[in-house]
């Protein structure tokens, strides 16, 4: 039998601060660890794919920080659209200055890591202009043999869910990331939150999976005028690279 498969675990949309339909985002999050760390293998890394907060705040981001602790796991965190770069990048130790996107990557031994900053400051929606498709095409060419996993907040993808489509990823930056995804071979896997449902796709011959949220999740409609929310089951992802394959099971709790 193989060595055991490395586990990438993601966790998305906390929300640490909101208060939706009277629901606490740290008591799910709080669920969500401990059924983590329930499970019968650690999982080898964390990724947290935007929205950890609900204002930005540095009380908050503290906050995310210690209800992740007992995971024993440095977090890698990428903002989302309620988050506010500054107060993020001091939480967590993130690359860059100011108002800058907070790309970056990291070697996490049998994968290598891409986090790819989507979000446009002030707006609900994403965007990949600003030289990011540049930087990405860069640190890609950088090692060209890695396997390599793509994390985003706003998922490269259509919904076909209408007012989950207007605040995604513009379409074209969606068709310059298939462009260097074309370019880039090694990428195995995109992974994203925002829509707070599990979404699978594809791009450029890639599998595109949004995950759940571990706070509330949105409504299944495809004629919704407004985005609802409701208490179905939260959840998070472990992405499980082994013998040259990686597979994404995804766990509600």
């Amino acid at each position: 039998m193989s060595d055991a498969p490395f586990l990438l675990l993601q966790i998305s949309d906390t929300h640490l601060g909101a208060d939706w339909h009277g629901v606490d985002p740290d008591e799910c999050l709080l669920r969500a660890v401990e059924a983590i760390l329930e499970m019968p293998q650690r999982c080898d890394a964390l990724v947290v794919s935007g929205d950890l907060s609900q204002n930005g705040t540095p009380a908050e981001y503290a906050r995310v920080r210690e209800l992740l602790a007992p995971l024993d796991l440095e977090p890698y965190v990428l903002p989302g659209n309620h988050d506010l770069r500054g107060p993020l990048r001091q939480a967590f130790g993130l690359p860059g200055e100011g108002d800058e996107h907070a790309s970056h990557a990291v070697d996490l031994g049998p994968l290598r890591l891409v986090c790819l900053d989507s979000t446009i400051p002030g707006t609900e929606g994403g965007a990949l202009d600003e030289g990011r498709i540049e930087w990405l095409d860069a640190v890609l060419g950088e090692e060209r043999d890695r396997p390599t996993v793509i994390a985003m907040h706003h998922p490269p993808l259509s919904t076909a869910i209408p007012t989950f489509d207007a605040i995604g990823l513009a379409p074209e930056s969606r068709a310059a990331l298939a462009e260097a995804l074309v370019r880039h071979p090694q990428v195995k896997r995109v992974i994203a939150g925002h829509v707070h449902r599990p979404i699978a796709a594809e791009l450029a011959g890639r599998a595109v999976l949004s995950v759940p949220s571990t706070y509330l999740q949105s409504v299944l409609d495809f004629e919704s005028t407004k985005i609802e929310m409701v208490p179905d089951p939260a959840g998070f992802a472990i992405h499980a690279w082994r013998d040259g394959t990686l597979t994404s099971h995804v766990q509600t709790f």
